[in-house]
């Protein structure tokens, strides 16, 4: 469902001097329906009470949905977010937290996209949903 000429070095390099950078956000699998990546819990994503913030939550999502979506966008388009949700489920203070995208709908016009943030002992901490515009490249 990805386009096949995209590696992980290419997306993580994209994503130098952005705040998918900033929060250290690494991706770190392609597989054949969904994109993975991981974002520490530290103080670059904490909010003030130590745990991890939910906009950080949201960004890890919003990330990774937009990304997946681009693969899987057709030979000279792209995406853009045009609504997103986040549930957070569990709190977090420390370790690494992973996001997986999965596909919900890839349309021509539309794509929805389901993100799933789990920490270290794979337990559920958000649950997000990200709904795409397919628009032509500029």
């Amino acid at each position: 469902m990805f386009r096949s000429d995209t590696t992980l070095d290419q997306l993580n390099a994209m994503s130098a001097d952005t705040a998918i950078a900033a929060l250290g956000i690494v991706f770190t699998e392609i597989g054949p329906d969904f994109l993975r990546a991981t974002m520490p819990v530290d103080a670059r994503t904490h909010q003030p009470f130590g745990l991890l913030h939910g906009g950080a939550s949201a960004l890890l999502a919003e990330t990774l949905g937009s990304s997946a979506g681009g693969l899987s966008a057709p030979e000279g388009c792209g995406v853009v977010g045009i609504e997103i949700n986040a549930n957070h489920l569990r709190g977090v203070r420390a370790g690494l937290v992973t996001g997986t995208a999965r596909p919900l709908h890839v349309g021509r016009s539309t794509q929805v996209w389901e993100i799933r943030i789990e920490d270290a002992k794979d337990k559920l901490v958000c649950i997000s949903r990200l709904t795409l515009a397919v628009v032509p490249k500029p």
